[in-house]
């Protein structure tokens, strides 16, 4: 299994979340479509790493794929989850080069904002010194905040993927104002990041799609992009492997 990549100036990695495939394989709740079939097809396709997040209700995402992906993928795992004690014991088991910790509600539809990293140091620290532990690199999913980037930092993570779904959404409303002021919030996110350590990783995802991923993609010291429900609604149209090449494109070019 190939542990790590390298990425340079202004071309992030591309990470890929495959949540939705299981999605749309729960909604009949039959066999197919196979994310692990996805996951080895994106990986063909240039995908740089897997994103699956098992949720605690189970909605797309199962136990089995977890174990299934582990072990047959060619890249690097991300799993996303919450900071409970059951997916700490399946982390522990399963060993993904990455956790990232997200929040979770029952009723919401996706992943609505970044972890109150600041809210809960004292608890995620020891959380994420057991992953640690484990051999497991450990990145928080936070808005581009300055109070939860400082958090991230004294609770050891690895790395942080900073929340661009505002930046998504007022696009996807036509407020191009409101879109550039998120922008810049991100890139000056970045910018402290940096200053409070230079060696924590930058990833940023959430919402991002063709028409608006290259803007986040030319940030200076963004490390990976983890896109999924855009890229697998590409999918439906013309593949899932140019879905993944088409993402690049965007991102690059």
């Amino acid at each position: 299994m190939v542990t790590s990549s390298q990425n340079s100036v202004n071309r992030p990695l591309l990470g890929v979340n495959v949540d939705h495939v299981a999605t749309l394989r729960q909604a009949r709740g039959v066999n197919y479509p196979s994310p692990l079939e996805a996951v080895l097809l994106c990986e063909q396709a240039g995908a740089d790493g897997i994103t699956i997040h098992l949720r605690e209700d189970r909605r797309h995402i199962q136990d089995s794929d977890v174990y299934e992906i582990a072990r047959q993928l060619t890249t690097r795992l991300n799993l996303e989850m919450a900071a409970t004690s059951e997916m700490l014991s399946i982390a522990c088991e399963v060993k993904p080069f990455w956790v990232c910790l997200v929040p979770e509600k029952r009723a919401e539809l996706t992943t609505e904002g970044g972890l109150d990293v600041a809210g809960q140091i004292t608890h995620l620290k020891k959380y994420i010194n057991e992953l640690h532990a484990a051999g497991i690199k450990v990145s928080l999913f936070i808005d581009p905040d300055e109070v939860q980037i400082a958090a991230a930092v004294a609770c050891h993570a690895d790395a942080i993927e900073l929340h661009t779904g505002t930046y998504a959404e007022v696009g996807l409303a036509g407020d191009f104002d409101a879109q550039n002021v998120e922008l810049q919030r991100i890139k000056q996110a970045v910018i402290v990041t940096k200053n409070l350590d230079d060696k924590l990783l930058i990833n940023a995802g959430h919402g991002l799609t063709r028409d608006n991923v290259k803007a986040i993609a030319q940030i200076d010291d963004i490390y990976e992009l983890n896109i999924g429900h855009a890229l697998i609604a590409d999918a439906i149209f013309v593949g899932l492997s140019q879905a993944v090449t088409m993402m690049k494109t965007a991102m690059y070019e």
